[in-house]
């Protein structure tokens, strides 16, 4: 693996676009408040925030440490890895099929045949409606009903499928005979992520209130998915919360250039596995755009981690976007889209 020749500093000029925007779309409406970090691989950060935590909690101003819902950040900062070091360990095969890591199973597995990669890269084939609420789990395990299921499209096709990695969470807890949250506490301890936890998490003020549910209170420390949340707050697709420096220091560790295991995932995931459309690519775990030189990811409630291994910079992107409504956090986009302009120009 090739050094990283990191930038030394965050361009200001970059810094106060992001800024700008980040205070628009909270002036818009799109969120009540939230926290950007722009920083590099040497550990130059520059933290930005804008509005509030949330105004059910109180006026408060949100910061590095404001704990979040990062909802689908939750692929590639606990399963990604974690099946990183599986496949290190032996434990797991990229081309075999996920059956092989799971309990044993009786009767055809049309969905128990796709591979730890196809379900990685999102190109399984597996249905990508996710209803557990459907779902009789008193009759059958989960594992055994997902596997059991026909697919809806052929393998190698690229369509985003959170049931991918359920079945990922799910294979790494048996394959290490230890619950997920488990296994990912102790990857983000070593990572010094101490501020980052599958949920619930304490109801405190420095943590950011998402939607409000029909017929309850607002959601606040408890899982915003709602298949996560049937699963007890672990799955493998969602059920994280962490903090802008949480994730920086991540950012961090994948773009550093130094020859560690994580790193080395980190290179290999890389290579495009699907086109999503014509100029972006699919990745393992990762969607790789700008020509393969921007590696991001984005959180339903929010949140989004934007990386470009070439130059060693990042943008950290937090927000409680579903705060107003699942539909409000479409109007972050523009956040997004300048954090990946910004990268993507070198």
């Amino acid at each position: 693996m090739d050094a990283v020749n990191p930038t030394d500093a965050v361009d200001p000029a970059d810094r106060a676009v992001l800024n700008g925007v980040l205070h628009e779309i909270v002036e818009d409406g799109a969120t009540p408040g939230g926290v950007v970090v722009c920083g590099t691989a040497a550990g130059d950060r520059a933290v930005l925030s804008a509005g509030v935590v949330s105004p059910f909690t109180g006026p408060a101003a949100p910061d590095e440490h404001t704990v979040y819902d990062i909802a689908s950040l939750t692929k590639v900062t606990a399963t990604w890895p974690l099946v990183g070091r599986a496949l290190d360990a032996g434990l797991l095969d990229l081309d075999a099929p996920v059956r092989e890591f799971l309990p044993p199973m009786e009767g055809a597995m049309p969905s128990g045949e796709a591979t730890v990669r196809q379900l990685l890269s999102h190109t399984s084939g597996l249905r990508a409606a996710t209803r557990f609420d459907l779902y009789d789990l008193t009759e059958r395990p989960l594992h055994e009903l997902i596997c059991h299921e026909l697919m809806e499209n052929l393998p190698g096709t690229h369509r985003y499928i959170n049931r991918g990695y359920i079945l990922l969470g799910l294979a790494l807890a048996h394959v290490h005979g230890r619950p997920l949250d488990e296994l990912a506490r102790e990857l983000w301890a070593e990572l010094g992520m101490d501020d980052t936890a599958y949920g619930p998490v304490r109801q405190e003020s420095r943590v950011a209130p998402t939607e409000r549910q029909e017929g309850h209170d607002r959601l606040w420390g408890a899982v915003h998915d709602e298949n996560a949340a049937i699963m007890g707050g672990t799955a493998g697709h969602a059920g994280v919360f962490a903090t802008a420096a949480d994730l920086a220091t991540y950012a961090e560790h994948l773009l550093a250039g130094r020859e560690t295991p994580l790193g080395q995932w980190f290179r290999m995931s890389l290579v495009p596995q699907a086109e999503i459309e014509p100029g972006v690519q699919r990745g393992l775990g990762w969607v790789l755009g700008a020509g393969g030189s921007v590696a991001y990811h984005y959180g339903f409630t929010g949140t989004s981690l934007h990386l470009a291994p070439a130059t060693g910079r990042y943008v950290v992107v937090v927000t409680n976007a579903v705060h107003n409504g699942a539909a409000a956090r479409i109007r972050i986009t523009p956040l997004r889209e300048q954090a990946h302009k910004m990268l993507a120009a070198g």
